[in-house]
């Protein structure tokens, strides 16, 4: 599909990472790129985001490069979005609807498909008065109540049945996740799950690390579905390592909330790996955007370890590094080329000897705990 990108830039310091970012989401949602309108504003506009000389640019530009859909990479008001789509006569997609596209592509389990469904509801409850040209009669007055209202009132009662739906199923297979957990627990696994920023290289060390077939790809999201893995690691003895979905700037929120069963993975995990990109200008916000969404499902205390991974395509050595307590922050690793892995596995064992209590205790223990917080450039001796 032919698509034209907008993009506004509010002054942010990091505004081209952010917009390479989108159209790299937009690619890998199948768009072709005809055009980027760049747009500078000091403040979104109420009606159209974008001010009215802009909105006649981009209709130009639309019209020019023949585009059949216009992404704006931000998260528009349901009312914005209908402005454009007037004005513009295409159809506009927002940056939540983008990601919520793309993960609908990539899902591939059956709680996957569930969860993506349920975001994709949400989203379209609070949308509803776009999708139908007769709704406009719902203002009320003499001439303007009756079918508009009773059509508007009968979707969202589709809608809200199918949510509560899917929440029931989501329910069940939660269920069936805790009492998975539950048997690991007792056969004393230590569970480690890698969480991270999109495209950092997560399922290519989770291959790297358990012999799986994960599938994995340099694109955004390539991982949606949690995989788990039991493996032996000598000194740690049997580990439980789960693959996870990968975070990104501004995450729906109501993604958080459907994905809400998969990243229990997270929240239940004796030990986070925290997997960086090495090689992106952007690691320092991209470890931040990470910690925010940690905080937010409430993992933000479960011990973790920082891993830099794919220092192939940086100066970093392969290795780790301590902080001024002798305790691991950080370990240096390339997924793809298979090296650092057993400086890894080392970190994972001493991670599991600093608490020996049961595991899926989530104990903050202060040696495990990460410099992700002083993580930058001057902390960084190997840039």
């Amino acid at each position: 599909m032919r698509a034209l990108i907008v993009s506004v830039d509010f002054g942010e310091p990091e505004f081209q990472a952010q917009t390479d970012e989108f159209i790299m989401l937009a690619k890998g949602a199948g768009a072709q790129i005809v055009d980027t309108i760049i747009a500078r504003r000091a403040r979104p506009d109420a009606a159209l985001f974008v001010g009215s000389g802009k909105v006649e640019e981009i209709g130009l530009a639309a019209e020019a490069g023949q585009a059949e859909i216009i992404l704006f990479n931000h998260n528009l008001t349901p009312a914005q979005q209908r402005n454009l789509e007037r004005a513009l006569k295409i159809r506009v997609v927002d940056r939540v609807a983008l990601i919520l596209d793309i993960f609908a592509l990539r899902a591939h389990s059956h709680e996957g498909k569930l969860q993506v469904e349920l975001a994709q509801l949400q989203h379209l409850a609070t949308r509803l008065t776009r999708m139908w040209s007769h709704l406009e009669r719902q203002r009320g007055g003499i001439g303007m109540r009756g079918p508009g209202e009773s059509q508007l009132e009968m979707d969202r009662r589709m809608i809200g049945d199918k949510v509560r739906y899917l929440r029931e199923r989501l329910d069940k297979l939660e269920r069936q996740r805790q009492t998975q957990r539950r048997s690991r627990a007792r056969g004393g696994a230590l569970s480690v799950s890698l969480v991270g920023y999109t495209n950092a290289g997560k399922s290519t060390l989770f291959n790297a690390l358990t012999r799986a077939d994960v599938y994995a790809a340099d694109q955004l999201f390539a991982t949606l579905d949690t995989t788990t893995r039991r493996i032996w690691i000598e000194g740690a003895g049997s580990v439980v390592v789960s693959d996870t979905v990968g975070f990104i700037r501004e995450l729906p929120h109501t993604l958080i909330a459907a994905f809400k069963a998969t990243l229990e993975e997270t929240v239940h995990a004796d030990l986070l790996l925290h997997v960086v990109d090495a090689s992106s200008p952007q690691r320092d916000e991209q470890i931040a955007e990470v910690d925010k969404v940690l905080e937010e499902i409430g993992a933000a205390d479960i011990p973790r370890i920082l891993v830099y991974n794919k220092i192939d395509r940086s100066s970093h050595e392969a290795g780790v590094e301590r902080d001024e307590h002798g305790t691991i922050s950080r370990v240096f690793v390339s997924a793809i080329e298979r090296t650092g892995l057993d400086a890894l596995r080392g970190a994972i064992v001493e991670a599991g000897q600093a608490d020996p209590v049961v595991p899926g205790n989530n104990s903050s223990d202060p040696r495990f705990r990460t410099l992700s917080s002083s993580v930058g450039p001057t902390a960084d001796a190997r840039s």
